[in-house]
């Protein structure tokens, strides 16, 4: 998918590159990917259900509702036992932004306003993602750390536009395949 730090949805068709930070894989033998450098990745998967999502969760489409879309989204096409994997990405000791920004989103997202480990605002997207998917019934698993600190991630605040990007992808396998 093509990210712009939205909130829309779009279902993956190997055929097209979608405008969205959540695709949404509703058939075996077609991967999801979203890329990363400081973001959110998000992997949603569905426990009985052939569906999943991949979900690209940056400061912007996560006060926007990226997160709830995509669940949302799933949950219409027929997802009853979602479970959510968040991977690496910028914490709130090392996000660092200024305070009106932290006061906004925070309005928006309760619980994503911080402090960096030097005392100044910050965000910490993933209390934020993690209290939306708490309220959306969705349980969570947290993979990796932080972005900014841990080098063996790309990290925009941390490489600026020499930064690569990582992924998460998620494939779907056919009904009863092995594991």
């Amino acid at each position: 998918m093509r990210q712009v730090h939205g909130a829309d949805v779009a279902v993956a068709d190997p055929d097209v590159v979608p405008t969205a930070d959540a695709l949404i894989l509703d058939r075996p033998g077609v991967a999801a990917v979203v890329r990363v450098a400081d973001c959110v990745p998000i992997v949603l998967a569905d426990a009985v259900a052939p569906i999943g999502a991949v979900v690209h969760a940056g400061r912007v489409g996560m006060a926007a509702g990226v997160v709830a879309a995509a669940v949302e989204s799933l949950r219409e096409r027929g997802a009853a036992q979602l479970h959510a994997w968040v991977g690496p990405h910028a914490c709130g000791r090392c996000y660092e932004v200024p305070e009106d920004m932290a006061q906004e989103v925070d309005a928006l997202v309760p619980g994503t306003a911080s402090t960096t480990s030097w005392g100044t605002h910050s965000l910490d997207l993933g209390a934020g993602v993690a209290a939306q998917l708490r309220a959306l019934d969705v349980p969570a698993t947290t993979v990796g750390g932080c972005t900014i600190e841990d080098e063996r991630f790309h990290s925009y605040r941390r490489q600026g536009e020499a930064a690569g990007r990582f992924g998460a992808v998620l494939a779907l396998r056919e009904p009863g395949a092995a594991a």
